[in-house]
């Protein structure tokens, strides 16, 4: 979604953005700013700073009280303190004109790389397991997971129902730059299992004596 109040600008950037593969909404009145951006459906908001009858900073301020969406500054202004003020009530780039179109376009992909990698997760029955986060997440309640844990949890999760060796859970470590040996193994999946029970997973992680571990 566009909301820039320059007629020419609003324009290149439609034409920037759709012949970029994007679906584009722009703003043409603002007489209910704030209320039309609300009530649209869009997935990161391109928003000016000089608007008429309301400040872009105040819009974004307002919007971060009640959405995450990806919000990219717009001004024509380079002034540090602006930079700062929109960085500081949650803007997730600041981008003066006259803009750059290819670095635009790598910075509107960069936050959509950013939203997948953080948006994505996997399921474990009714918990999610959010990599990137390092938790686990039922209901309102989270799980806190060290990288090691993490990642042995995940290496489990993506074989559910059949064997991991221990070889193949230090392979992975390893792979992640986290080398560990194979009493630090043992010592990592005693702390994921402890974790698990405590956050009312019972009877996870099943061992199998010199063959591996099985996550059920």
């Amino acid at each position: 979604m566009i909301v820039e109040d320059d007629k020419i600008i609003s324009e290149e950037l439609t034409h920037l953005l759709e012949t970029s593969g994007y679906n584009v909404i722009t703003l043409t009145n603002y007489d209910n700013t704030l209320e039309d951006i609300l009530n649209s459906n869009f997935d990161l908001l391109l928003l000016d700073i000089n608007l008429p009858k309301v400040n872009g900073e105040f819009l974004l301020k307002e919007i971060r009280k009640v959405s995450n969406v990806p919000i990219i500054m717009l001004t024509s202004r380079a002034l540090e303190t602006d930079e700062v003020l929109s960085m500081s009530y949650g803007a997730d780039d600041y981008i003066t004109k006259p803009y750059n179109p290819t670095i635009l376009l790598l910075r509107i992909a960069n936050i959509f790389r950013r939203m997948e990698k953080n948006v994505n997760s996997l399921n474990y029955d009714d918990i999610k397991v959010y990599q990137n986060k390092g938790i686990l997440v039922r209901n309102d309640k989270e799980l806190d997971l060290t990288k090691n844990e993490m990642l042995i949890f995940l290496c489990l999760l993506n074989n559910r129902g059949n064997i991991v060796t221990r070889d193949e859970l230090m392979t992975e470590l390893w792979n992640n730059e986290e080398y560990v040996n194979e009493n630090a193994l043992t010592v990592n999946v005693s702390r994921l299992r402890s974790k698990l029970e405590d956050f009312g997973i019972h009877g996870a992680i099943e061992t199998r004596k010199g063959q591996g571990y099985k996550l059920l």
